[in-house]
């Protein structure tokens, strides 16, 4: 069984300095853009039930396409989809709005809706903005520090720790001498 991760691009893939000029994003800190999604790429390699959702502002600015095409390849086939879609920026009547819903909610309320449209219970978002949150969900949040994102180790470790216990949570299936048993592992 999939396990959703929101993804943020800001301050967790690369500083949050990013800007758009001349309509093609930018990063007016050291380094580079996306310097830290091998890091991703990395810790996610003993996780290959886990699918991206994109929970970025790229999405709204570039498109729901050219912000996923800014991954490397091995994150880019896990994205399934965005917190964001273009059809949000249409009215009732048809005309296209400067400013909608989305603009104004905080990246907890983003992410929160597209779980409960889509009936997630379990998943786990890595952000920078810790704005917001319930109580009630911040074991679901890998909170980065905008400066160091996923360069800090204790981050990373924290992200594996988290996607483990939603592991170990999910049901699990495995082939006996009977044929394919489920086992469900009971949640901390």
């Amino acid at each position: 069984m999939a396990v959703i991760l929101f993804l943020d691009y800001d301050g967790v893939l690369h500083p949050d300095s990013a800007f758009l000029v001349k309509g093609r994003p930018t990063l007016k800190a050291e380094g580079e853009l996306f310097m830290w999604a091998p890091l991703l790429v990395e810790a996610l390699a003993d996780f290959p039930e886990v699918q991206i959702v994109l929970s970025t502002s790229w999405v709204r600015e570039l498109s729901f396409s050219r912000a996923r095409r800014w991954l490397p390849e091995a994150l880019r086939t896990r994205v399934v989809g965005s917190t964001w879609h273009s059809a949000m920026s249409f009215k009732h009547d048809g005309f296209r709005s400067l400013s909608t819903w989305w603009d104004e909610a905080t990246r907890y309320q983003q992410i929160k809706r597209y779980a409960s449209r889509a009936g997630l219970t379990d998943w786990v978002a890595i952000d920078d903005q810790p704005e917001s949150w319930s109580a009630d969900d911040l074991d679901k949040l890998v909170h980065t520090r905008s400066e160091t994102g996923l360069s800090d180790p204790v981050v990373l470790a924290l992200l594996e720790a988290r996607l483990e216990v939603l592991r170990k949570s999910e049901v699990c299936q495995f082939a006996g001498d009977t044929g394919v048993q489920m086992l469900a592992f009971p949640r901390r």
